[in-house]
């Protein structure tokens, strides 16, 4: 899987003045709409409103964390309304209680909206985060990084970087 049809480069955020998990979900939230709302093929369609995706990761986020533990979360949710898969990444200075099962704090956050039909794809794309996010050598790149655009060539190259190794 490559990443770069899932995050533009605009949407990896280095943040270190966030303070809670509602917050990050509420800034997620805006950029996933801002996103959305720049690749719409339809000028004419309302623009998404990042108060309906915020409302839609609170609401998962309420059936149980989607915290991964090691200070890495992937709050998603299935909506109408995008006809894409649409990431967004917060790279926070200081962790943040994200009610994680190793209690640790959660500092690498990827944001993830799919369409309601994205069943099948949607837990693939998960998984391959999940499995992203598991290598420790990863996480360490990403954390060692407060430049975005460095932050965003990490994520969409690491398949291949880690393959040729």
């Amino acid at each position: 899987m490559n990443l770069d049809t899932l995050i533009s480069s605009n949407a990896v955020i280095c943040n270190n003045d966030i303070k809670s998990k509602k917050r990050a979900l509420e800034l997620l939230a805006e950029q996933l709409a801002n996103e959305a709302n720049q690749s719409t093929d339809n000028p004419s369609e309302e623009p998404i409103d990042a108060l309906e995706i915020f409302q839609l990761l609170t609401e998962r986020e309420k059936l149980g964390s989607t915290s991964m533990g090691h200070g890495v979360a992937l709050p998603h949710t299935r909506t109408s309304l995008t006809e894409q898969a649409i990431g967004a990444f917060l790279k926070l200075d200081n962790g943040i209680d994200f009610d994680s099962p190793d209690d640790q704090k959660t500092d690498l956050i990827f944001a993830l909206m799919v369409p309601e039909h994205f069943t099948d794809e949607h837990l693939q794309i998960l998984a391959y985060l999940a499995s992203l996010f598991n290598n420790a050598n990863f996480c360490k790149e990403i954390r060692s990084s407060n430049d975005t655009d460095e932050i965003y060539k990490h994520l969409i190259n690491w398949q291949i970087t880690s393959q040729a190794s």
